[in-house]
């Protein structure tokens, strides 16, 4: 096992042992290679440099309190990556394939999967992208599908369930009305970078984004999903420029096994106030807590004219805890997977 301060290990790139990596040419994928080369040799003209021809996944593989490592979902990213890749319109791995390759990441770099009991795991970062050399708009005809992997803590860098602050997107959009929003394509975020960091350097956590058409209804917060807990209710936005998060799918149900009732549907910006928790949720941490969220003129406003303050005690609320670490337990093996999430490590 590598020589890893495991309990601290923060949402960052560190070197493996191995890529896997497959490339799509004159109609066939080629056979899965394990490569100590991290580095990809593409010409200039390969549509990614010049048209984005790129999309990516990101999920999780776990050891367990029983030794077992398991990979959860990644039946879920394959079918997303299919989708974002179908959008580019460029070759996609099947739903075997790109499992198997995911498999094969972990395998070759077990030595960087965190042990049980630091609420770590290995981030398995999947990309696609285009590579053949091109001048005209077009989409990319050959294609390398690779897994990266590495060892990660929690994104944020805080406390699991420590709430932070968010401040509302005015005066950018993370996507356009009948645009790109809804696949995990590489401009989307490229589109966010200004407008996230300038919310970063003001002191918030996250950055939530609009909807593009009118700028009245919630979309998604910057890193991930939104949600919200409103009694027992479950609530979050109904959106085709919203990204359909595997973390934000799998906690509804989660929720309906608690009993709560599940809301898929617009919401408004008003209704920030009326929430009893509101947590920004995706792969890397399962769930960011907010604890308020600024409304302003424009995001380089220095002008606050209205604040939605969701936890005082700057934690995760009650029903976000236990979801939480229901969640969690299912990952780590503490839980019994009834819904069949966890592929396990053969």
């Amino acid at each position: 096992m590598a020589e890893l301060d495991w309990s601290n290990l923060a949402f960052k790139y560190r070197k493996t042992d191995k890529i896997i990596v497959s490339v799509y040419k004159d109609g066939v994928w080629s056979a899965p290679v394990a490569s100590e080369d991290f580095n990809f040799s593409f010409s200039a003209f390969a549509g990614v440099f010049h048209y984005a021809n790129s999309c990516f996944e990101g999920l999780k593989a776990f050891r367990g309190v029983d030794g077992k490592v398991r990979l959860f979902r990644p039946d879920e990213n394959a079918k997303r990556m299919q989708s974002s890749g179908r959008h580019l319109d460029m070759a996609v791995p099947s739903e075997e394939m790109f499992i198997e390759m995911c498999m094969m990441c972990v395998r070759e770099n077990i030595d960087y999967l965190p042990p049980y009991g630091y609420n770590a795991a290995m981030y398995l970062r999947p990309v696609l992208i285009g590579m053949n050399p091109q001048l005209g708009i077009a989409s990319s005809t050959e294609v390398v599908f690779a897994v990266l992997g590495a060892p990660v803590g929690t994104y944020s860098g805080a406390a699991s369930l420590s709430a932070g602050t968010a401040v509302l997107a005015r005066n950018y959009d993370r996507a356009a009305p009948n645009g790109t929003g809804a696949f995990k394509i590489a401009a989307n975020y490229a589109t966010s970078l200004h407008p996230y960091n300038m919310a970063h350097r003001q002191g918030y956590r996250e950055l939530l984004f609009l909807d593009p058409a009118t700028h009245t209804k919630i979309d998604e917060f910057g890193s991930s999903n939104f949600l919200a807990i409103k009694g027992n209710t479950y609530v979050t936005p109904l959106s085709s420029s919203v990204l359909p998060s595997i973390t934000n799918k799998s906690l509804q149900v989660v929720a309906e096994d608690f009993g709560l009732k599940v809301e898929k549907r617009a919401v408004y910006v008003d209704e920030l106030a009326e929430f009893d928790e509101i947590n920004a949720c995706g792969t890397a941490v399962v769930i960011t807590p907010i604890a308020s969220i600024d409304d302003k003129p424009t995001l380089e406003s220095t002008e606050v004219t209205r604040q939605f303050v969701i936890s005082k005690n700057g934690l995760a609320g009650e029903m976000s805890t236990k979801m939480y670490n229901h969640y969690r337990a299912i990952q780590d093996g503490l839980e019994q997977d009834i819904h069949g999430w966890c592929y396990f490590l053969d």
